[in-house]
């Protein structure tokens, strides 16, 4: 096979200079090469000439120096390669070895320039007909994926306890990988723990704990690199269906069979709705609050927040959600990160057609009128930053985070975009589009333009029907013929809001905040004017108790309204929800609404100075931006 001029240096390189050091920076890396590369995939491997199949990690987690010591073991499709280009970021490289284990031969290596989003290529010297690389490496305290939390951080006060969080491109910051979503892989893990903590991974996992601290994982099916997920800590594991359950810390255990009891509902109602579960078990494990997402659909293993759990059910939606990934995303993933909305606006979609069979189109609706108000108010921030195209579903992130393209544009217009399509075309036809859709690219990657010529193939062209597809993908905003929803009893809710603005007496005197439900409430706050009497808002939590009724939802609503209000009586209540809680979902609507004006701003500063060790790298990264302008 024709080889590049980057390879020829680099053998070059490695022949005649076998003295210098092997983890030297790279001066001879072809630049434009590696920039042409990049600029797609997020990603400096060359899945073209040489790419991982099977992955096999051997890892030691330490929690006394917070370093997980590991050798990564790559099965290799070598297409007559000279040298492998796998992705890393703060990773120290120890050795890497050819062959297989227990017989390797050592190789020589270079690690090129360091990028602040990307971190580093890692050039491997390999023969043509190699197919098995070992990485010896230790991860460090900057290993952007992980969290590791002290004891006092978790709800059993007693142990540590470790996650990691790869999507969209940190899996390199905890493994030597080629970290791009179109290069699938199945895997598998010998992990090594301190005696009494549980390792679990998004593979098949135990139910108990081992008695020496040593756990082994399989993943057979394919899957892309950010879903390869690790968490160790002191957990138990509470059966909900023959196919399903809750891991969570023993404190936990009872609230969490109650609150997820219809789990198995659910997936009943997803096989019924997009095909069968292609994953055999799919459970539940309930992280610390510093986790910065209310889920990560880790196939087998979805992690979630502990904010879900209001003790009424009210926020399973996030449970449907995760599930509905289980099809689109971890089943059929988006190419690269400019297709994001390939894995988000379906699964919004089929969250909310889950949510409608289990119970009724009226909560499906309200639940989706709440994210579309969210998405109208994103696409206003959208609309006056440096980046306006944002707003379009095609992303163009060139030079750039893939972590600015997660935005309610790739959720909410999504699922907005298949409930337009769905309305032109019909039900029947659209869920019979969507299954073939399924069964034609499972367990692969796919493009936004693979999608759009699969979709006139199969569904619009042979039913002579007109849409105006490249509006909805390759336009900002929101396109004329997007679907309108407005429940009724939403309507009922806001002008609710607007009288009592106006001092009207809208509550009676025994009225008590299970009268309506979450999304009621949300759209009531929502509705209340922004120069309400302060008076007016304290009447209301003294009926209602929106500031300490432990559903974040309804909390983080509140509280904004509060900042806009200067409603300040609420700081302290504030200030412990920012100390304990790292969702970034919530963190970054307060810290943005705080940071317009110059006293809290200041404020906010000195709350994020105490509880930023409580975040994850994620939340954290973005809270530094609204602050800082980082």
């Amino acid at each position: 096979m024709k080889q590049t001029l980057i390879y020829k240096f680099l053998l070059f390189f490695f022949i005649t200079s076998i003295s210098l050091s092997c983890n030297q920076e790279n001066n001879i890396v072809n630049k434009k090469f590696i920039i042409n590369r990049t600029e797609l995939t997020h990603s400096y491997a060359n899945i073209d000439e040489v790419f991982t199949s099977h992955l096999h990690l051997d890892l030691d987690v330490d929690f006394e120096s917070n370093i997980i010591y590991g050798v990564a073991r790559h099965k290799m499709v070598n297409k007559n390669a000279d040298t492998a280009i796998f992705d890393i970021k703060n990773l120290e490289i120890q050795k890497i070895t050819i062959g297989k284990k227990g017989d390797e031969v050592e190789t020589n290596y270079v690690i090129g320039k360091e990028d602040e989003v990307l971190g580093q290529p890692l050039f491997v010297k390999i023969d043509e007909n190699d197919t098995d690389i070992n990485i010896y490496y230790k991860t460090t305290t900057k290993s952007e994926a992980l969290d590791w939390l002290s004891p006092n951080l978790t709800s059993g006060k007693i142990h540590p306890f470790m996650y990691s969080q790869g999507e969209a491109i940190l899996t390199r910051s905890w493994i030597p990988i080629q970290d791009l979503p179109s290069n699938r892989i199945t895997y598998s893990a010998n992990v090594k723990v301190p005696e009494g903590l549980m390792a679990l991974m998004s593979a098949d996992n135990p139910v108990i704990k081992s008695d020496n601290g040593f756990y082994s994982f399989e993943m057979n099916k394919k899957i892309p690199s950010y879903l390869i997920a690790l968490a160790v800590g002191d957990f138990e594991y509470t059966k909900i269906g023959e196919k399903c359950g809750v891991y969570s810390e023993s404190q936990l255990a009872n609230q969490c069979a109650q609150e997820f009891g219809d789990l198995p509902k659910m997936i009943t109602a997803a096989e019924k709705l997009f095909g069968k579960y292609n994953w055999d078990r799919y459970d539940l494990m309930v992280l610390p609050y510093s986790f910065p997402f209310g889920g990560m659909e880790n196939p087998k293993l979805t992690f979630i927040s502990p904010t879900l759990i209001t003790g009424d059910r009210s926020l399973v939606s996030v449970i449907a959600h995760e599930l509905a990934h289980s099809w689109s995303g971890n089943l059929v993933t988006n190419a690269t990160w400019e297709d994001f909305w390939l894995n988000e606006g379906f699964t919004v979609y089929f969250e909310n057609r889950i949510m409608e069979e289990l119970y009724g189109k009226e909560v499906a609706d309200m639940l989706a009128y709440v994210e579309f108000q969210e998405l109208q108010r994103e696409l206003i921030l959208i609309d006056g930053s440096d980046y306006p195209e944002d707003s379009q579903l095609k992303l163009n992130l060139k030079g750039r985070d893939p972590d600015k393209g997660m935005t309610s544009i790739a959720y909410v217009k999504g699922a907005f975009f298949l409930k337009t399509l769905e309305a032109e075309v019909g039900r029947p036809k659209f869920d019979k589009f969507l299954k073939s859709y399924f069964r034609k690219f499972k367990f692969e990657s796919v493009s936004t333009e693979t999608f759009s010529k699969f979709l006139q193939h199969k569904l619009l062209k042979p039913k002579r029907i007109k849409f105006n597809t490249k509006e909805w993908l390759y336009r900002g905003g929101l396109p004329d013929n997007c679907l309108k929803i407005n429940p009724t009893r939403f309507i009922d809710i806001q002008k609710m809001a607007t009288d009592y603005s106006l001092g009207k007496n809208v509550f009676k005197r025994k009225a008590k905040r299970s009268d309506f439900i979450t999304q009621e409430w949300i759209v009531f706050i929502r509705a209340l004017s922004g120069e309400i009497d302060v008076q007016k808002l304290r009447k209301l939590d003294v009926l209602f108790d929106f500031k300490g009724c432990g559903n974040s939802e309804i909390m983080t609503e509140w509280f904004l309204l509060a900042i806009k209000s200067n409603y300040n009586d609420l700081r302290p209540e504030l200030k412990q929800m920012l100390l304990k809680i790292g969702r970034r979902k919530y963190l970054e609507l307060i810290y943005s609404e705080l940071s317009k004006s110059k006293n809290n701003l200041n404020w906010a500063k000195q709350i994020f100075k105490d509880a930023k060790n409580n975040y994850h790298f994620v939340s954290v990264k973005t809270i530094e931006g609204i602050l800082y302008g980082k």
